[in-house]
């Protein structure tokens, strides 16, 4: 049909046929929980009756400029799966089960192969972290978006029992910190990033393909690396021991966001030696000739996610991320003091 709407930019024919390639993703997602099916006006979701108290747990996200680099290299399977670990990371926080996800695209062009590959990543994301594609919505924009650029964010809702909420309300000095490995760089810093290794709207899909000995891969592999995604890790460990507190490793890296766990009264101390500190970020640090300060205050620098326990439960927590095949450290401890953290 050659409508005046296709004419301004808009196929809404596209937009059907985008519907039909992502169903199959979205209900494999589907758990008892979800009442409604892709096609309504919005979604449903019944929390289970086995809550006395629940508690829901919301967060909104995306993932910024990383997008770039995966317009470069023509990959959109995996950027859905970052979109998911960005909220329900920051979910597992408050030691919240994750339950269901909605996702916004909007694209220059519906291409619904390229929808139908994001939301692909969508669909594995919400499958790593126990929650249901419940519903979303692609928004086609000519003129505001290129034609072969889009931008992804998502919102999800997680629930708990209100008694069993973390909010570091039980930490005390001599408690200490675990971390757990990150993937990579995850999707924070990709502006410094794109700037450190010029990457711009001319940048070849060649330049950022040169494999690389120090990262022993491609570096565009390296920086499209999907966040890694803590649901079911964290939440075996708040099942074998108390966790006091838990902070996600996102923009603003250790320096802003382990402190966002802690009471006014108490101070993180990390010990950088306990851990590996992965190639890409000591590459990023060389190249950019950033100070090892700065770093700390935007990367995760190969951590992750940030838990708080007992000195006493700390080997039992370590063995049981260890078990789950994670790289888990003990990186540090809390302490008396001034809200905030010291890294040495």
């Amino acid at each position: 049909m050659n409508s005046v709407y296709k004419k301004a930019g808009v196929d809404i024919e596209a937009g059907y046929k985008s519907i039909n390639l992502i169903k199959k993703y979205i209900e494999k997602t589907n758990n008892l929980g979800v009442l409604s099916h892709i096609g309504g006006f919005n979604a449903m979701f019944e929390i289970s009756k086995s809550y006395k108290n629940p508690v829901l747990i919301s967060s909104a996200d995306g993932i910024g400029t990383k997008l770039k680099i995966a317009f470069i290299m023509d990959k959109h399977d995996t950027v859905g799966i970052d979109c998911v670990a960005m909220c329900v990371n920051d979910i597992i926080c408050s030691g919240a089960k994750p339950i269901f996800f909605l996702d916004y695209i909007a694209i220059g062009k519906n291409e619904p192969e390229k929808i139908a590959e994001i939301v692909k990543g969508i669909s594995n994301g919400c499958l790593e972290s126990y929650c249901s594609l419940v519903g979303g919505e692609t928004a086609e924009m000519p003129g505001f978006y290129k034609e072969n650029e889009y931008d992804i964010a998502g919102f999800s809702v997680g629930v708990i029992e209100k008694d069993n909420i973390i909010d570091g309300s039980k930490l005390k000095s001599g408690d200490v910190l675990i971390g757990i490995s990150s993937s990579g760089i995850h999707s924070n810093g990709f502006s410094l990033i794109r700037k450190i290794f010029n990457i711009n709207d001319n940048t070849t899909k060649e330049k950022i393909s040169l494999y690389s000995d120090e990262l022993s891969m491609p570096i565009s592999e390296e920086l499209l690396k999907p966040t890694k995604i803590y649901i079911k890790s964290m939440l075996e460990v708040i099942k074998c021991v108390e966790v006091k507190g838990i902070s996600h490793i996102t923009g603003g890296g250790f320096v802003e966001n382990i402190p966002r766990m802690l009471t006014n009264d108490l101070r993180a101390v990390v010990d950088k030696k306990t851990f590996l500190i992965t190639p890409i970020f000591r590459m990023i640090e060389n190249i950019g000739k950033i100070t090892e300060e700065e770093m700390f205050n935007v990367f995760n620098m190969g951590i992750g996610m940030v838990f708080a326990v007992s000195k006493i439960d700390a080997d039992k927590a370590i063995e049981v991320l260890q078990n789950m095949g994670e790289k888990a450290y003990l990186i540090g401890e809390i302490k008396n003091g001034e809200k905030g953290i010291d890294i040495f």
